[in-house]
């Protein structure tokens, strides 16, 4: 049993590291230790801030008073997913454990990290406030950089912070960009801190989340009815609201298993995107014309 119980460690350890190494949004995992725990089990607490500006200051009365306005603001979590399988002992027993030990590490990476990805994107971009411009195709790598340019420029404009400006791409158009190798191309990518490629399944405006009931069995996304492709879309890191309440692998040996000689896994992950109402200007969305 012990030994048994030092596997299960390991399997745990081995879905966190896949999470690091796969995820594609994860560079905007917010700092967790700003976020208290909201009253109810779906809630988060995040801190907001406003200040009043610059007045006057008089030689004979000195400075006009200001108020400074911190709160926290209650936001519910919008992804609530999760998933139960089961694996016959002797199923694992003859596969000399390989069964169970492919079951929880592919799950995470081929259907929990591919749906985060494409939720957290499909959020950000169905956000109101957000600077976008009218859906348009780029089929050259002198169009990506002329839009991506536009894109540094409104943000520029609208006072967004330049240090963490992260670029989320679609891969195919990096790609254009990077075959330019010219002077201009190289100087518009410096332009953002990270530079994330996303396979188009993760890049869309809208997903539609399975439910796994009837006649939506195999779970999962797709892209929802009249969602766009995404070229590409540019988060400032600290306009995102985003974090995981709760992540949790649960590992049912068959001596706990009261139902079946089996092995059980269960993954439920509690998270939310979205971002804060006076920081939307910090994404950018530009989309395709295509659509589902």
């Amino acid at each position: 049993m012990a030994n048994a119980i030092e596997l299960f460690k390991q399997y745990i350890a081995m879905l966190d590291e896949i999470y690091k190494l796969e995820a594609k949004t994860n560079v905007l995992d917010g700092a967790n230790e700003l976020v208290r725990q909201g009253a109810n089990a779906n809630e988060l607490v995040i801190p907001m801030i406003d200040m009043d500006g610059l007045a006057n200051y008089s030689r004979s009365s000195g400075y006009v008073n200001g108020s400074v306005d911190f709160k926290f603001e209650t936001v519910k979590c919008n992804f609530d997913r999760g998933r139960m399988f089961s694996v016959d002992a002797m199923d694992d027993i003859e596969t000399m454990g390989m069964v169970f030990g492919k079951l929880s590490s592919e799950f995470v990476r081929t259907k929990v990290i591919p749906e985060l990805d494409a939720f957290r994107i499909s959020k950000y971009a169905s956000l109101t406030d957000i600077s976008t411009v009218e859906a348009a195709d780029l089929a050259t790598g002198a169009d990506v950089v002329k839009a991506l340019r536009a894109a540094t420029t409104k943000m520029n404009n609208d006072e967004v912070p330049e240090a963490n400006r992260v670029l989320f791409i679609e891969t195919g158009l990096k790609g254009l960009v990077d075959d330019l190798d010219t002077t201009k191309s190289k100087e518009v990518l410096k332009k953002f801190s990270q530079i994330v490629e996303m396979p188009q399944n993760r890049f869309y405006t809208g997903i539609k989340q399975l439910s796994g009931g009837s006649s939506e069995e195999k779970g999962g996304y797709t892209r929802a009815t009249g969602a766009n492709n995404i070229n590409f879309m540019v988060v400032e890191k600290s306009a995102a609201i985003q974090f995981a309440k709760r992540v949790n692998s649960k590992i049912i040996s068959p001596e706990q298993n009261q139902d079946a000689d089996a092995y059980k896994y269960g993954y439920r992950q509690v998270a939310i995107a979205d971002a804060y109402k006076n920081k939307r200007a910090g994404i950018y969305l530009h989309k395709s014309t295509v659509t589902a």
